[in-house]
C-alpha cells in the first residue's frame, strides 16, 4: 500500500498543476480532500485538510490528530500539523494556505507566530467552494494580538533558525555519535530542544520518540503568545512519526512507538513532563519515557 504524501516536492506540483489545467495556487484548494484523508479525528470524526505552498515551492499537507481518552487541549489542529511539517521540512516561509474549513480562533491565533502573518494568502474550500478565491489571513484577525506586542523584532519566529544554547554539561553543546538507543535519544531531544521555539517562557523542549524499527522522530514546543495555544513538543514528535516516517508512520499505529525522551531546563516555570508522561501512557503504554533536563546559556534567556 502506498504511503500518504505529506510533502509534494516543487517540481512535481508543477508538473500536477500543468496537467490540471491549472496554476499551483489553483492546485491547493484541489489538494484540501487529500489533506483531509491525513486527519485522525477519532472524537470528532471531523476530518479537518490543510494544505500549504512553501516560499521554496514545495506544497505540504496536514490534518487534525485527535487522542481519545485525554483532554481535548492534546489535539493537535491541522494548522499546526502543517506548520510543524514546514518546520520538519526546513522550509523558510508559508505564502498560501487552502483549509476544507475556516480555522477556528485557537488556529488562527497559533499562526501569528509566523513573520509577516498579513502576507499569507487563505482559500477556505467550504465557502464560495466553486469560485476558490484567497484572502489575505489578517481579514480572519483583523484586532490581533501577538509576537510585535512581546518580543523585540530581531528574536527568531516559527519556520526562522533557533539555537536556544542547551546542553548537558558533559557534551558542552556538542552531539556525541553513539549506537546506544537511551543516549541516540537523550541527543535527538537535546536536538529538537535547542529548535524549540519559547520565547515567551524562556522554557525551551524537545521530545524523541523511536518506534520499534528503531526510527528516530523529533519534535520541538511551540509557544503562541497567547498561551494557549501553544503546541506541546510530544505532539510536535508525533507529526514527525505520522509525516516523516516510514512504515511505522503515515499510517501506523502508535503502539509501534517503544520509547522517547524529553529534555527541558531543569529549573523550568513551563514543565512539559506531566503532560508528556500522560500522552504517551495513554497512546503506548508500553512506551519507555525517560526525562532529562539540562542547562541553558545567555542565548536562550535573551527571548
Amino acid at each position: 500500500m502506498e504511503r500518504p504524501r505529506f510533502v509534494i516536492e516543487a517540481a512535481e506540483a508543477e508538473s500536477m498543476a500543468q496537467k490540471s489545467g491549472l496554476t499551483v495556487l489553483q492546485l491547493l484548494p484541489t489538494l484540501v480532500k487529500s489533506a483531509q484523508t491525513l486527519a485522525r479525528p477519532p472524537i470528532s470524526k471531523f476530518h479537518v485538510g490543510a494544505v500549504g505552498l512553501g516560499s521554496s515551492g514545495r506544497i505540504f499537507l496536514g490534518g487534525n490528530v485527535e487522542f481519545p481518552g485525554l483532554p481535548l487541549h492534546q489535539s493537535i489542529h491541522a494548522e499546526q500539523f502543517l506548520i510543524t511539517n514546514l518546520i520538519l521540512n526546513a522550509e523558510p516561509r508559508l505564502q498560501h494556505l487552502a483549509v476544507s474549513a475556516a480555522p477556528c480562533g485557537h488556529c488562527r491565533q497559533f499562526l501569528q507566530e509566523l513573520r509577516n502573518t498579513s502576507d499569507i494568502n487563505i482559500c477556505i474550500t467550504s465557502i464560495n467552494s466553486n469560485e476558490r478565491k484567497y484572502h489575505q489571513l489578517s481579514h480572519l484577525l483583523p484586532d490581533r494580538f501577538g509576537p510585535n506586542d512581546l518580543l523585540d523584532k530581531d528574536v527568531p519566529l516559527l519556520l526562522e533558525t533557533h539555537q536556544n544554547g542547551m546542553s548537558f554539561n558533559l557534551c558542552n553543546g556538542q552531539i556525541p555519535e553513539t549506537e546506544n538507543p537511551k543516549e541516540r535519544l537523550k541527543y535527538a531531544a537535546l536536538e529538537a530542544a535547542n529548535k524549540s521555539h519559547a520565547p515567551y517562557s524562556k522554557c525551551p523542549s524537545g521530545v524523541a520518540i523511536m518506534d520499534c524499527e528503531g526510527n528516530i522522530y523529533k519534535g520541538s514546543y511551540m509557544e503562541s503568545a497567547a498561551y494557549n495555544p501553544s503546541l506541546g513538543p510530544v505532539q510536535a514528535a508525533l507529526v514527525a512519526y505520522l509525516a516523516v516516517g516510514g512504515s511505522g508512520g503515515g499510517g501506523g499505529g502508535y503502539e509501534r512507538i517503544v520509547a522517547a525522551a524529553l529534555v527541558e531546563k531543569e529549573d523550568a516555570v513551563v514543565r512539559q513532563e506531566h503532560a508528556a508522561r500522560l500522552l504517551l501512557q495513554v497512546i503506548s503504554p508500553k512506551c519507555e519515557f525517560n526525562v532529562f533536563h539540562c542547562g541553558c546559556k545567555k542565548s536562550c534567556s535573551r527571548f
